[in-house]
């Protein structure tokens, strides 16, 4: 058995092992240990790696195969949420709200599949938004936030991460103002990481880890 390779945690950029060598299972893990640092994080990303853990383990790195992807022209929108979307239900707005947001991605979480939005976690989303890599989009209703997610942005693609609603058709309405700005700007691809209903019915799509690696080569720059 291939023993799981382990990081230094006093070194960032310290490269990660291929991601041929991740586990076939669990699937797409690949490394253990290191930190939680902007660089570390940043290095992951551009490398088609996330964070993955519950509270009291390493870090876990993983990348998946498949991996799950929207590309923004291929976003659908149910009749019932073109409808939601036509009455204005909700308020959106973008970077507004990213502690609250990320707070209630933890919140759910805790409630549904563990606790791996952690505090260090947290912290260090917090500090890649402040330093303008990591970004919120929120949904509001009467001046509640309802709704929201948030994530990565590198270059030309954006690596989803979280996402919450505390009323229907909320973060559907967060992610639609999510995918709609960010094509807007430009953006080729939003990484999903693994498949969920949720996305599919947005119209994320799987696609394989090879694949994913060669639109990270064109896409997420170091720019």
């Amino acid at each position: 058995m291939i023993a799981l390779p382990f990081l230094d945690p006093h070194d960032p950029f310290e490269l990660f092992p291929p991601l041929s060598q991740a586990f076939d299972e669990p699937n797409g893990l690949l490394a253990a240990g290191g930190c939680l640092s902007s660089q570390r994080l940043i290095n992951a990303y551009r490398h088609g790696v996330f964070p993955w853990f519950s509270e009291g383990e390493p870090i876990l790195w993983w990348s998946p195969d498949p991996r799950l992807v929207l590309f923004p022209e291929k976003l659908y929108i149910s009749t019932r949420l073109a409808k939601t979307l036509r009455q204005h239900k909700f308020d959106v707005t973008t970077n507004q709200a990213f502690e609250s947001v990320i707070e209630h991605c933890a919140k759910l979480r805790v409630n549904a599949e563990g606790t791996w939005i952690s505090e260090d976690i947290k912290q260090a989303y917090s500090q890649l938004h402040k330093e303008g890599v990591a970004h919120s989009f929120e949904a509001w209703r009467e001046g509640e936030l309802v709704g929201g997610l948030y994530g990565i942005a590198l270059g030309k693609l954006f690596f989803g991460e979280s996402m919450f609603h505390l009323q229907r058709d909320a973060s559907k309405v967060a992610f639609v103002h999510c995918v709609n700005q960010l094509k807007s700007q430009g953006f080729a691809l939003i990484d999903c990481q693994v498949y969920s209903e949720h996305l599919a019915s947005l119209g994320a799509e799987e696609i394989s880890r090879a694949e994913f690696s060669q639109l990270l080569t064109i896409y997420c720059s170091k720019e």
